[in-house]
Order: C-alpha cells, then structure tokens, then sequence
C-alpha cells in the first residue's frame, strides 16, 4: 500500500506535434480542473523560454487563469526562474495571486535559466544580476513576501503590496546538491526535480535535512521528489505512451527536442545503440505501468527518500492519455 502522502502535478504545457501553444494551454486548463476534482494536493507550472516544446514562458501569468479555472488544489510556480527577475517585482506578482485566490499560492523559484545564453541575455537586458547573486535574492524575496527588511543593503524600506493576510508558500527547486543546501540554510521546503536529474545523489534529501535551518516561514524541513509518470490500463500500454517521450528526451540531449513525437513518429525512429543505453538509464528513474506499479514504485521512493510529498510530470501525445494517466493514479493511490 502507497503511504498516504500527497500527491501533485508539474505541468509544462508540453507542444504535442502537428498541434501548437493555443491548443497545449487548452489542455493545461483542462487538466487542471480535472486534477481539481481528483483532490491532487498542488498544481504547479513551468517557465521554460524560446522554446517550441514547452508552451509555459510565464507561470505569474497562467497561474491568473488557473485559480480561476479550480476551486481547491494548490497553484503555483514550478518554477520562477529567479535570477532573470527582480525579486521585489516577483513578490507583488505572487502576492497578487495570493490576493486572488486566498491560501492557495505556491512559489517555486529556481536558479536554472530554463533557456539557452542568448535567450537569458535578452531576459536580463543587460542586467549584470545572474546566478551567482541567486542567495541574496532569496533571502530578499522572502522578506518581502512575508513584510519584513530585506536584507540585502539599501532595500531595507523596501515593503512589496499588496498586502495579505497569508503570504504565498515558497519553495526551493532544484536538481543538485547545491540547491539543497541553500533550502536548508534559508528554511524553505525543497523539491527535487528527479525529472531533470536522473542520478539523483542518494543523500540529497538527507544533505537538505542536515543543513536545515527553522525559518519563520517553516519549523521543520519538508521534502517533495518530482517524477515523471505515465499510467494506463496495461503496462504495455503504458510503456507504448512513453516511446513520445523516449525520442523528445533524445532530442532535448541534442539541444531542440522540438514538438512532443506521437508514439509513431517514435516508432518510426532509428534509434542507435547508444542512444538505447541513454534511455534505458533514464527509464530506471521513472515510474511508467499499471497505475498499481506506478503508485508501488512511487511508494518505494516515498520511503528511501522519507518524502513529505510527490509530484508527477506526465507527458503523452495524445492528451486523453495524460488525463487518464491522472484519474488512475488518483484511483490507485490510497
């Protein structure tokens, strides 16, 4: 049996092939109302720029919407791409939403830039504010979210409005050790992105427990893993769904993994051998079957990793797959 932890979703609002970013965004707000209904605990979306794969570039902006479309599940960023912003401008965007739908607001943020050099440079405009900063501005970006100084000198009297009465939640992403300590140092929930890093140190979650420091914000460290799933009624099914995503990956390691491939265009493809040894290894830090194997492996991850929490990336060509995927899972895991 699962252990009865929650249960999220990340979304990217994949671009399935022969389709485009109008219909992928359709399809976000169609699964998030479903995954409303089906009582998954958080529902966050991605920022990925220049990028005709991923039709996310602005999660303060599709999270507007998304409150809108649900009643009860968690919103929010999976994640802000911090560095690119300034974090008072992203406080007002977070505390606005959380002005809109009261109690219901995550903040991810992360350091990555989610897009090529070039792209980050025309983001920044010339700003010479990058990663290296990306501490600093975390401690600011909590202080103004929760209506105290800043730390970092001459923002002292910096106050971000509007004001409410629970701040949005915030939380540290990332995909190394790194990002770990740094949630510990500054006392704020970690997720990893397991979707991203497939060797995953082991001691990762452990690294951030070690190094976790009680903030006003959160007591004691919470743990959330984010992995890429696919249920279906059959495992063959299943692992057929994930051929869409055994080429995009390929591609992604060549730098423009493009649209998502239909299982057939997938089909179609010569994959070289070594190409098979990259997915194979990447498979193993997936959970793709019956939702019964999905939610026994999850189960398993959720114990050797003692997590508070789980989020599923899940992504198919064929949009009712995704959906499926979904509503099994919600079914199985109990």
């Amino acid at each position: 049996m699962a252990p009865p932890i929650p249960l999220s979703v990340l979304d990217q609002s994949p671009i399935r092939s022969g389709s485009n970013a109008g219909e992928a965004l359709q399809e976000t707000l169609e699964l998030v109302r479903l995954c409303d209904r089906l009582g998954y605990r958080r529902y966050w979306v991605a920022e990925h720029h220049a990028s005709d794969a991923l039709a996310g570039c602005a999660p303060e902006v599709l999270l507007g919407r998304l409150g809108a479309e649900s009643s009860h599940i968690r919103i929010g960023s999976g994640g802000i791409m911090l560095p690119h912003y300034s974090p008072y401008k992203v406080a007002e965007n977070f505390k606005l939403l959380e002005a809109l739908y009261p109690g219901r607001v995550d903040l991810g943020v992360g350091r990555a830039p989610g897009t090529d050099p070039f792209t980050a440079a025309a983001i920044r405009y010339g700003s010479r504010v990058g990663p290296e900063h990306f501490p600093a501005m975390v401690r600011d970006l909590q202080a103004l979210l929760h209506d105290r100084s800043p730390p970092t000198p001459g923002l002292e009297q910096a106050r971000a409005y509007p004001r409410v009465e629970t701040a949005p939640e915030m939380w540290m992403l990332g995909s190394s050790e790194d990002s770990a300590v740094l949630a510990g140092k500054t006392g704020l929930p970690y997720n990893f992105a397991l979707f991203i890093n497939p060797e995953m140190p082991h001691d990762i979650f452990a690294t951030y427990r070690d190094g976790f420091q009680s903030s006003d914000e959160l007591a004691a460290p919470r743990c959330c893993l984010t992995a890429f799933a696919i249920c279906a009624e059959t495992e063959a099914e299943a692992l057929e769904l994930s051929r869409s995503r055994d080429l995009w990956f390929i591609r992604l390691l060549r730098g423009n993994p493009g649209p998502v491939p239909s299982v057939q265009e997938a089909s179609d493809y010569d994959f070289s051998d070594r190409e098979m040894l990259a997915i194979k290894q990447n498979r193993d830090q997936r959970a793709v079957g019956t939702a019964e194997q999905v939610a026994e492996k999850l189960g398993a991850w959720a114990t050797q990793f003692q997590l508070d929490e789980m989020m599923l990336v899940t992504i198919t060509h064929d949009p009712a797959a995704r959906r499926q995927s979904y509503e099994l899972l919600a079914s199985a895991w109990t």
